[in-house]
């Protein structure tokens, strides 16, 4: 077997070409460095805090920015994307690694997470890659449509009493006496039924925009948290259209008001009551305006069914909202590079 060459590497990429790398395009088209700036605040420490300049030098932040894109574009965990990098060369091409470089083990992943997460500047990223689709000509348009998605989590075993304690903001007794244990709890999530199902994590509220799709804003809550309570904090002002449409949970006469008073149009559903079921005058109405609504759930369903489902493993609110936000960005890198190429769908 002869020694891999320059040539043979590049014969190699040509083939994955051949077939269409998908990654070429996010590599080329969605602008990492506009990144770095805002990385470079949470990865590098400053020369004058530093103890000593002896030792390995850091990983690049944007190249650890493109690991976790990769990362959460194919939801891999922190060992499966180290094994990829190490495996896969579209990942090493998109990350521009040779297959003589080092590549960032598990524990570098995890630690650079980590620090994202302390920071908590996920969402300044997300704005970032906002204000750069907006400058290139994706406004908000036609209107926004809200909705919320549960985002699961490993289920946690605990007592009754231990999870009243948790209900009630307090930490069982004996978890103080016991760190180990006590850092594999969730004492942020929150059980939810939905469709006769129950359900334990967290919420994904997202707005999107009628045009082009994309998330424009996003809040991460416990999944017990009613759709309608995160409502305020989701609104985005800076769409061209006063159109707004949500499904039946958002409907109440508070909100109705609420919209009225701050200039928006109304489509949220119509919602039955126990006794008072919907005249044929407001299914009309309903199936009409699902026509629109629909266009979040297509959101909800790429996550799913395109980045390897939404489930996370982490623990804390923390730690979700970092996977969380992070999983609306990628997403909206994959809808710009949609439009890129004139393969999404019309609006």
């Amino acid at each position: 077997m002869g020694q891999l060459g320059f040539f043979d590497l590049s014969k190699r990429y040509a083939g994955l070409d051949k077939f269409g790398d998908p990654l070429v395009l996010l590599k080329t088209k969605v602008p990492f460095e506009n990144f770095r700036a805002e990385l470079k605040t949470i990865w590098r420490t400053p020369k004058e805090q530093r103890k000593s300049n002896a030792g390995r030098p850091p990983w690049d932040e944007v190249l650890m920015f493109k690991v976790l894109v990769l990362q959460q574009l194919y939801n891999l965990s922190d060992e499966q994307i180290e094994y990829q990098i190490r495996d896969r060369l579209s990942f090493m091409r998109f990350l521009d690694l040779g297959v003589e470089d080092r590549v960032p083990d598990a524990k570098t992943v995890w630690l650079y997470r980590e620090e994202l997460v302390k920071a908590k500047k996920m969402k300044t990223l997300f704005d970032k890659f906002d204000a750069f689709l907006r400058e290139h000509g994706y406004l908000a348009m036609g209107g926004q449509i809200v909705d919320a998605s549960i985002v699961p989590v490993p289920r946690q075993h605990n007592k009754r009493d231990e999870n009243d304690r948790i209900k009630a903001g307090e930490t069982p007794e004996d978890w103080e006496e016991k760190p180990t244990k006590k850092r594999q709890k969730d004492v942020d999530a929150r059980w939810t039924r939905k469709h006769g199902k129950s359900y334990y994590g967290y919420k994904n509220h997202i707005n999107v925009d009628r045009r082009h799709k994309f998330i424009r804003t996003y809040e991460v809550s416990s999944a017990s948290l009613h759709d309608s309570q995160a409502l305020d904090d989701l609104m985005d002002p800076g769409n061209t259209s006063s159109d707004f449409w949500a499904d039946s949970a958002y409907r109440s006469q508070q909100i109705e008001t609420e919209l009225e008073s701050r200039g928006y149009r109304s489509h949220i559903h119509h919602k039955g009551k126990r006794g008072k079921p919907l005249g044929e005058r407001q299914k009309k109405a309903n199936k009409t305006r699902s026509k629109v609504r629909v266009r979040v759930e297509h959101v909800f369903g790429f996550q799913e069914r395109s980045m390897g489902g939404k489930l996370i493993r982490s623990i804390g609110i923390d730690r979700a909202g970092a996977r969380i936000g992070m999983m609306n960005l990628v997403y909206n890198m994959k809808r710009f590079i949609a439009f890129e190429r004139g393969t999404a769908a019309p609006g």
